[in-house]
């Protein structure tokens, strides 16, 4: 008997690319949804300000301010895994350093003020500088310190800041605060003085509104290249296993105090534009629940996450100017001086539910249920290549 067997035929050469696997093409991440929707967003950012309303246009330039701020704060404890309770601090030295920089030296409340006159665009720009050097003053022990042991740390610097801020009249204007110079760059002031574009009254908040776009465009891109290089693998493995990080050679001090200068210098950039929107500077805004509504903005939209970041910003502070604009129709919240539950109070109880909601069932933020709906499903096998056919049997072997 012949024990031949049937020759298997050989498989055929591929020739068509395979779907889903391989780095995605350049044609098809424009082709996205997520693209498209980047796209349409964007032009409506550029267009509210020809639509909408001044409080409006302020509310969304504390959400931009707060999203600056929130991202250098994700860099530090979301990214590193360095607990801050200090952000505030470093808000006001950018505030105030801006109003010391570029205001004039004056008489006002009854305090004398000092200033320097410089243009504005260099005191904004040395403001956060000024921010970025009293970070790296304090970056020593940041590097040094971790966990709850560096918060208290920090906390100690609210403290400090508040008394500063209080006391030093020259400065800070004291308790009543001082105003902000408006800001000027090659010629255009963003002020009240009117300018009219294609028939809409252009004043400060829409002036300013292009101005923070920016800003956040420029802060958001710098820590998405961070994060996705080399530093950010750097400081996630700090943040995963410090020790191992060390082994490795990582510098771990290094690149902590180095975080923390950064995390300082955003913070210092979303100071001076909170004090443009706001025109007036009030030591009081920045004290301790500031810190805290920082810390719930990355927890809410994800802990190291630049979107996390945005979205959490964005969610915190807007919530109370919602709250104050529809008090009059929304139950148990009433407007602010009549004695029932103020808008801030209703919307602090609110986003920490929130952030307790976020810890127990969503622990990726807010940012995650955007990345799970845009997450691409498994490769499917490749229809090109048919599976290998089995060689029956000699009728006469033996199975």
């Amino acid at each position: 008997m012949s024990d031949t067997t049937a020759e298997a035929p050989a498989a055929p050469a591929v020739t068509a690319p395979v779907r889903g696997g391989g780095p995605e093409s350049l044609t098809d991440r424009l082709r996205s949804p997520r693209t498209y929707a980047v796209l349409i967003g964007s032009l409506l950012l550029l267009v509210l300000p020809f639509y909408l309303d001044r409080f409006w246009l302020q509310a969304g330039l504390f959400a931009m301010a707060a999203a600056i701020g929130a991202i250098g704060l994700n860099m530090l404890t979301g990214a590193t895994g360095q607990l801050s309770m200090g952000h505030a601090f470093f808000l006001a030295v950018g505030a105030y350093g801006y109003c010391v920089l570029a205001g004039e030296s004056s008489t006002e409340n009854g305090h004398s003020l000092t200033g320097l006159g410089l243009p504005t665009w260099l005191a904004a720009i040395l403001a956060v500088l000024l921010a970025g050097a009293a970070g790296g003053i304090f970056s020593p022990i940041a590097g040094r310190l971790r966990g709850a042991y560096l918060g208290i740390a920090t906390l100690a610097l609210i403290f400090i800041g508040q008394h500063v801020l209080f006391n030093a009249g020259s400065l800070t204007g004291g308790y009543n605060g001082r105003a902000v110079p408006p800001l000027s760059v090659f010629g255009f002031t963003f002020d009240d003085s009117e300018l009219v574009v294609a028939a809409v009254p252009f004043g400060s908040s829409e002036k300013l509104w292009y101005a923070g776009l920016l800003a956040l465009l420029l802060s958001a891109l710098f820590a998405r290249g961070v994060l996705r290089g080399r530093p950010g693998r750097a400081m996630n493995a700090i943040r995963d296993h410090r020790i191992a990080a060390g082994v490795m050679g990582v510098p771990v001090a290094r690149y902590r105090a180095g975080v923390f200068v950064l995390s300082s210098m955003y913070a210092g950039l979303a100071g001076v534009l909170l004090a443009l929107v706001f025109q007036r500077t009030v030591p009081e805004y920045f004290g301790m629940i500031l810190s805290l509504e920082y810390l719930a903005m990355i927890v809410i939209g994800g802990l190291g996450s630049v979107a996390g970041a945005v979205i959490g910003a964005a969610f915190v502070s807007l919530l109370p100017q919602v709250f104050t604009h529809y008090s009059d129709s929304l139950p148990l919240v009433s407007a602010p001086g009549t004695g029932g539950l103020a808008p801030g109070e209703a919307s602090r109880y609110l986003y920490g539910a929130a952030v307790v909601a976020v810890v127990l069932f969503l622990p990726g933020g807010l940012a995650r249920l955007g990345l799970a709906r845009t997450k691409k499903p498994k490769a499917p096998k490749n229809p090109a290549v048919p599976k290998q056919p089995v060689a029956p049997k000699n009728p006469g072997e033996k199975s």
